[in-house]
């Protein structure tokens, strides 16, 4: 099973920022096993969602290009601390992970 999703989710004034941290090896398909000289064979993140009361905030589409764990960094408007904030990523393989954060104070 993939590692969760580390989120941080912070109201500031009148926007919250949104921390998150996508735990995934992120291959292109293009390096090559030191050892035996094989291609590693691409894993990735296609689609990565955030969304909060039921509506989506950011719905990404990712390829090869992008580093392995990456951290996004968002603001957003109209969250309040108590509010859920639920991020979710499918990659080319079909495997999937979806957590959720809530929104706290600074």
């Amino acid at each position: 099973m993939p590692e969760p999703i580390k989120i941080r989710a912070v109201q500031q004034g009148e926007s919250t920022e949104i921390r998150i941290l996508l735990q995934h090896p992120m291959e292109t398909g293009l390096r090559r096993d030191q050892a035996s000289g094989q291609k590693i064979p691409a894993h990735f993140i296609t689609t990565f969602t955030v969304s909060a009361h039921g509506k989506v905030l950011i719905n990404a589409q990712l390829n090869t290009s992008i580093a392995r764990n990456p951290l996004f960094v968002f603001q957003s408007k109209g969250l309040q601390p108590g509010d859920r904030v639920r991020v979710a990523w499918s990659d080319n393989r079909g495997e999937q992970r979806a957590d959720e954060a809530t929104v706290v104070a600074a």
